[in-house]
């Protein structure tokens, strides 16, 4: 037996014990793991700084504050999630008790990636503890030393058999994804996705895929410029470009293409200094190979801005690319990197004809001072989800769920989303062996007459109250038992 064929059985046999259910046990794990993100926040910064180059405040900005910030809104409102659901009753069940019972859905596997690895492995890692699962934790490889981290400490903290780590490379997660899960949990790119989904398939395990995509950004040329291509300039750069819903590439009109690359160098020189390779908030590409692929899209476009590299250090400069084409290397796939071109279109209606002749991207942007213009490309675009004057923060608002759709991914989470979507929400109907004439109707034989009141029952609902229905209810069974006689 595999080592990792042991841990998910050793993480089944856990959860069939009952133990993950109970609201106090959640409580207590996710307030361990809380615990984990502060004790250890020296030792997280530590493997982080030296697989991303990451920053000790970028760590905690980028990696570590939301999930305490989910971690707590999880706790404050648990008890209000895993509580039965009631939904609206007809006529049919109005003396019946109806509602929607949460239940967990037994061990969740969970497959990180490198480009954030602990916001986008243990987030969904706190919606499994949340809604009662097992989870077993696959961190990428890719981040060696915060894979370690984690395989190391996380079990100190959290109940090591039901939520067990699992490390290692293609064919450890290979043989994770030959086990039979009751959900995968998977975040990285749509090539890996379409092999997880068809594993998952074999054992007809739903899935949740946390994608990508090219993910656009228009800005209209009558919006503040500065401020847009400051914010722009953000969410783009940030990790080294190395984030799903990073702005892939510009879409604005010819006149405005000189300022925004003027705003944007500015920008660049105001949050990364002249030379942005001593800069310490600024991160290096995650390896050579990733390197290579990057710095071989800008060889068909004109460098407008930056193109400075060391393969030796994994860096790349932030670069902006000008005089880039549909069919430019850079735009045949999502770049995941410091680059970001410019194309130009003529307004808002060929910016989306650009956009739909796409696959859905994860994330779109919208630069516009004018609330029409936004509606516009909301109403007729599709995307994950839609941020009009700003990047990436709609990632930390809880009440939205985040997720792709299409090429960009399926499912969604964070807040209560996450508990929904690892929970099997069971719909539950509890009747009395009593009021039997109402019956009468769905019995044989059919007649015109049963028809009648079934028709009745099933298409009116009255909006009486409560009291008026039951009245009602009692008319119609009293009239119905004297109508059958």
């Amino acid at each position: 037996m595999s080592r990792e064929q042991k841990a998910v059985e050793r993480a089944r046999k856990a959860f069939l014990t009952g133990r993950s259910k109970p609201l106090e046990h959640r409580i207590r794990q996710l307030k361990n793991l809380q615990r984990f993100l502060l004790e250890r926040e020296k030792e997280i910064a530590e493997a982080i700084k030296k697989d991303l180059n990451k920053s000790e405040a970028g760590t905690q900005l980028y990696e570590t504050l939301g999930l305490e910030g989910e971690i707590v809104l999880a706790v404050k409102k648990l008890a209000e999630w895993v509580a039965p659901r009631p939904v609206e009753k007809n006529l049919l069940t109005i003396s019946d008790t109806v509602y929607i019972q949460p239940e967990p859905l037994g061990v969740v596997l969970i497959i990180g990636a490198w480009n954030y690895p602990w916001a986008v492995t243990i987030q969904p890692l706190i919606g499994a503890i949340a809604a009662g699962n097992a989870a077993v934790v696959k961190p990428s490889e890719v981040c060696v030393h915060t894979a370690k981290v984690m395989e190391d400490l996380l079990p100190a903290y959290i109940d090591k058999e039901l939520y067990p780590v699992v490390t290692g490379g293609v064919s450890e997660t290979q043989e994770l994804l030959r086990q039979r899960f009751d959900h995968v949990f998977y975040t990285g790119n749509s090539m890996v996705g379409k092999l997880v989904m068809e594993a998952a398939a074999k054992h007809l395990t739903p899935i949740t895929l946390e994608l990508g995509g090219k993910s656009p950004c228009y800005i209209d040329k009558n919006c503040d410029i500065p401020i847009a291509c400051r914010r722009v300039t953000w969410g783009k750069y940030s990790n080294c470009g190395q984030t799903c819903i990073a702005p892939d590439y510009i879409l604005c009109e010819p006149s405005i293409q000189g300022r925004v690359l003027e705003e944007i160098k500015k920008s660049i020189k105001a949050f990364y200094t002249e030379d942005p390779k001593t800069c310490p908030d600024y991160g290096r590409i995650i390896n050579q190979r990733h390197f290579k692929r990057i710095m071989a899209m800008t060889e068909d476009s004109t460098i407008a801005i930056g193109g400075d590299s060391d393969e030796s250090t994994c860096y790349i400069a932030p670069t902006v690319l000008k005089d880039v084409q549909v069919n430019s290397k850079v735009m045949q796939e999502e770049i995941f990197g410091p680059l970001l071109p410019i194309l130009t279109v003529s307004g808002v209606d060929e910016a989306i004809n650009f956009i739909n002749k796409g696959e859905k991207p994860l994330a779109l942007y919208i630069f516009s001072p004018d609330d029409k213009v936004i509606k516009k490309v909301i109403a007729e675009t599709s995307s994950g989800g839609v941020l009009a004057n700003d990047c990436l923060v709609h990632y930390s608002v809880s009440a939205l769920p985040f997720g792709g759709v299409g090429n960009s991914g399926m499912g969604s989470y964070h807040g209560k989303f996450s508990f929904d979507n690892l929970s099997h929400l069971r719909g539950c109907l509890i009747k009395q062996l009593k009021m039997e004439g109402v019956n009468d109707m769905r019995y044989p034989p059919h007649t015109a007459k049963k028809l009648f009141w079934a028709r009745f029952f099933i298409l009116k609902n009255p909006d009486l109250g409560w009291l008026g229905r039951m009245t009602l209810l009692a008319i119609i069974a009293i009239a119905m038992e004297m109508y059958f006689i």
